[in-house]
């Protein structure tokens, strides 16, 4: 009986400090988003989709990897951007082609696909004008349909990709964090790794976004939850953290140095995409 006991609190100590303390991960290398010209490349491209849920055809890019076949199959991450982007929001500030293409040269990652999607679902998608307007803030909710229905069966449809939930990822910044954890979570049948950069404040409550713990714990491969600890938006971070924490759902959280910047969201892809498709 002894035993038992102690093995039964050796188990939860374990769970407790490997799923809900914070993630000591650190920066990432100096050189980790320098291009080098001595590794292959992979490729960046941009693709044109139907969208019935818009109405017209809509534009992403997609990154694929170093000697990337047609006769493999590749997981996907969707990658999503903030609220004052677009589909060239990340290829511009956060270049993940570099980083990623730096990543498979050390082979620390999976080979995956990756598609940068206009998350701001609306027939004049651009990001232009007031880009808080109520209109466009609710284009990115509408996104989760266009995602859905649209863009997920069209890269699947011409992609080689695997189609089930586990070879699936659903991330983003601010705008987009908030977007990866309201459709991830809501959509655990379609996503089992879900990444929440710097979320903004279009993320759901933690009630809305983690009813039933249980169901939740039974499908996640991995959530996580990051930001800049000078963030103002941290706090969004912290209540989902806190909630999951309280509830035992497994996650990582990480709160590294830095604001609101590409700096950080370059850091959270680099560690980020080394945990996916594991």
């Amino acid at each position: 009986m002894k035993t038992t006991s102690c093995t039964l609190l050796i188990g939860l100590i374990a769970l407790t400090c490997s799923c809900l303390a914070q993630d000591k991960l650190g920066a990432a290398p100096v050189d980790f988003d320098k291009p080098q010209t001595n590794i292959p490349h992979g490729k960046i491209d941009t693709l044109s989709y139907p969208s019935a849920v818009v109405g017209k055809d809509r534009k992403a890019l997609v990154y694929t990897p170093p000697g990337f076949s047609a006769n493999k199959k590749y997981p996907v991450l969707y990658l999503l951007h903030g609220i004052g982007g677009d589909e060239k929001e990340w290829f511009v500030n956060g270049q993940p082609h570099i980083i990623l293409d730096n990543l498979y040269a050390e082979g620390k990652i999976e080979p995956m696909l990756v598609v940068l999607p206009n998350g701001r679902a609306m027939e004049d998608d651009r990001a232009i004008g007031n880009v808080f307007d109520s209109v466009k803030v609710q284009a990115f909710a509408r996104f989760e349909q266009d995602l859905l229905q649209d863009l997920i069966p069209f890269i699947e449809q011409n992609y080689p990709v695997y189609t089930d939930r586990e070879h699936r990822a659903l991330a983003g910044l601010s705008m987009g964090g908030g977007q990866s954890l309201n459709f991830g979570l809501g959509n655990l049948e379609s996503f089992a790794w879900i990444g929440g950069f710097s979320s903004a404040p279009n993320t759901k409550t933690p009630e809305e976004l983690v009813p039933d713990a249980a169901y939740a714990k039974s499908k996640l491969k991995l959530l996580w939850i990051s930001c800049g600890d000078e963030d103002r938006l941290i706090t969004f971070s912290r209540r989902l953290h806190d909630y999951l924490k309280k509830h035992q759902v497994p996650h990582l959280y990480y709160v590294e140095s830095g604001g609101h910047d590409f700096n950080v969201w370059k850091n959270d892809l680099y560690w980020f995409s080394q945990k996916i498709f594991k």
